[in-house]
């Protein structure tokens, strides 16, 4: 156990003849004591420093370890936001792409439908007219020929033509 100022100032020495003068001693124990108690005191503030600035090292080294763990954590964020919009970019391209394709597929389909109507068209056309001009031919001869015979005839011509008609389209 260390020595204390008291210790050192409650200290007898025994008596001798011829021994150190004693006042002498007493004066010397006194700066003793007085420099024991400093250097107890400067330890003591010293130890106090000590535990402060630890105090210190430690909550820097939690902050450090705490921004070291959130630029991590905010690294992978935007990591993964990086590729969640790459995916997503892929996504709406892919759909693009699909909805483009759609509409050139339904516009040539409805491009190939309309072809083929203008095409029927034509034909209902040609069809009619021929009709028309055998109708109208054969109510000019009506008017140019007097008789039934000859109407018999020609209603006659006019059912063969409307059959080879028929068999064309």
């Amino acid at each position: 156990m260390p020595l204390t100022p008291l210790d050192i100032h409650n200290k007898e020495f025994a008596r001798r003849i011829r021994g150190y003068d004693e006042d002498e001693v007493n004066e010397f124990l006194d700066q003793v004591i007085k420099d024991y108690e400093a250097v107890i005191r400067e330890n003591k503030e010293l130890s106090t420093q000590l535990l402060s600035v630890q105090e210190k090292l430690d909550h820097f080294a939690n902050i450090e370890e705490t921004l070291s763990k959130t630029i991590i954590v905010a690294q992978e964020a935007a990591d993964e936001v990086k590729n969640n919009s790459k995916k997503e970019a892929q996504l709406i391209v892919k759909e693009a792409e699909k909805n483009a394709d759609r509409i050139v597929n339904e516009a040539l389909s409805k491009s190939r439908k309309i072809s083929l109507e203008v095409e029927e068209l034509k034909k209902q056309a040609s069809i009619y007219r021929a009709r028309f001009r055998t109708l109208v031919e054969a109510q000019l001869e009506l008017l140019n020929v007097d008789g039934w015979e000859a109407l018999e005839n020609r209603e006659q011509e006019v059912r063969e033509r409307e059959r080879e008609m028929k068999e064309i389209y």
